[in-house]
């Protein structure tokens, strides 16, 4: 973990009291002012939105120092644009969302009205991961206060420079009984709190952890979490073009990414055509390692990690590529290189947990129900990747196997669509956030049954005789 040169004083860190004391603020300020109007939740969406506008730089540089490296750019791409985006896409349509539903009355209660309300569910609870540490924040926020939710948020232990930096601009802006972030707040005693809804995005283990402790209290919790998410090439698709799409979300924010290509499956034959291109494709976009767009793994043991998991393949047999010339691994810089891995298997670590950094093992196949009888004998993905325009070859592969979401002839940028939900199943999650059911999810979906003045129904009262026999068996019938 880094800490802030710039603070001359400890930072104010949250502590199990504190934590009590403001869900105890949220709570009691929910009960109070009641549900807030859609000009509340928008004007709250537009102060986030400015808020992010306004402090792009000293975000992009606090994200960058936490890294030790990354790129301004990838931050504006990956974060900054998808948060900015995302809020003004709710606001467009959160006045629809909002509206009372019409539903149907049952033909036996006609004069009846059935209506279904969207209300909030109370205080929100959001665990941030350090990956992607503003978009992971932001994104479920958006859904949660357009729902008229107020929200507590705990970031990573990994992300002190952007946590402060954040917790500073939400207190300057957001009332703490509304909104607010606590910089060092511990995560468990965090996930412990009686929360109306937890939100946790990061890894399957730690998921396990707080749904635990999450139902002591009977907090329902939205899982976002992880998993190896495998990547086919079609035999019909251009390896060059496959391979020029897959290695920028691999390569992006250095494979750090929980919906990045796993592994690769490319067809028998052409494993060496995909290697010449990702070399060719790779030196095009970065000098060496060393370039300002590559972008530092987070802490010493993740490097560490993926050293280890390297090392451990090639003793049991893989070979390894590596994709720039002159680019050992940089425990200096923490510049880990982009390597192909050929020869993997299953009993090897890279196959077994989920990389999280620039390394792409690749298997060959001859049929493609090779590949989902492998995929099937996994845990179900975040994200599952086909390159291949045959529509039909399209649709087996989705029908066949199961994961939070698929990408055809692109990879991860299913995450960033603003009308779709984005969640896993399985190991890889539960819930979603996101678009229309992230609104829906951060509500309480209330039915609401308004009886007519006269009731059919008052002909079904005891005590049960000829008339209701007769009216229940034409109910029955109809």
């Amino acid at each position: 973990m880094h800490h802030d040169q710039h603070h001359t004083s400890d930072p104010i860190t949250a502590h199990q009291q504190d934590l009590k004391q403001v869900l105890q603020a949220q709570a009691n300020a929910y009960s109070e002012k009641g549900i807030p109007s859609l000009k509340q939740r928008l004007a709250t969406l537009t102060i986030l939105s400015d808020l992010l506008s306004a402090h792009q730089c000293a975000i992009a540089d606090a994200i960058s120092k936490d890294f030790g490296h990354r790129a301004l750019q990838e931050t504006q791409l990956a974060e900054l644009y998808l948060c900015i985006d995302g809020i003004k896409y709710v606001r467009r349509r959160l006045k629809t969302w909002m509206r009372p539903q019409r539903r149907s009355v049952s033909l036996w209660l006609l004069g009846a009205q059935n209506t279904v309300i969207p209300q909030p569910l109370g205080v929100v609870g959001i665990i941030v991961p350090w990956n992607y540490p503003l978009f992971l924040c932001i994104s479920p926020l958006i859904g949660a206060i357009a729902a008229g939710n107020r929200c507590m948020i705990k970031m990573a232990t990994n992300s002190s420079h952007l946590s402060l930096l954040m917790q500073e601009l939400f207190a300057q802006n957001f009332p703490t009984d509304l909104l607010c972030i606590l910089h060092g707040a511990d995560g468990s005693e965090f996930s412990a709190l009686p929360f109306d809804h937890l939100i946790f995005t990061g890894s399957s283990h730690i998921g396990q952890q707080i749904m635990r402790v999450a139902a002591d209290n009977l907090t329902p919790v939205t899982l976002e979490l992880g998993g190896k998410s495998p990547t086919i090439i079609a035999p019909d698709y251009s390896i060059i073009k496959a391979a020029q799409r897959l290695l920028f979300s691999k390569c992006l924010n250095a494979g750090q990414t929980c919906v990045a290509p796993d592994y690769l499956f490319v067809p028998e034959g052409k494993v060496d055509e995909f290697i010449a291109a990702a070399k060719t494709i790779l030196s095009g976009r970065y000098r060496d390692i060393e370039s300002t767009d590559y972008t530092s793994i987070i802490n010493d043991s993740a490097f560490t990690r993926l050293q280890s998991v390297l090392a451990e393949a090639v003793n049991l047999g893989a070979t390894s590529i590596p994709l720039l010339p002159n680019s050992a691994a940089n425990p200096a810089s923490r510049k880990f290189p982009p390597i192909l891995l050929t020869g993997v298997t299953g009993n090897m670590r890279v196959m077994q947990e989920e990389i999280f950094g620039p390394i792409l093992p690749i298997m060959t196949y001859q049929h493609i129900d090779q590949v989902l009888a492998y995929i099937n004998g996994q845990d179900h993905p975040l994200a599952l990747y086909l390159f291949s325009d045959d529509k039909t070859l399209q649709t087996k592969v989705i029908n066949k196997t199961r994961s939070g979401g698929v990408g055809l002839n692109d990879t991860a940028l299913q995450v960033g669509q603003q009308d779709m939900p984005f969640g896993g199943v399985g190991k890889s999650g539960m819930g979603q956030y996101h678009g229309v059911e992230g609104f829906m999810a951060m509500s309480k979906l209330r039915p609401i049954f308004r009886q007519a003045h006269r009731s059919a129904l008052s002909l079904m009262y005891p005590p049960y005789g000829k008339r209701f026999n007769t009216i229940i068996k034409l109910m029955l019938r109809l």
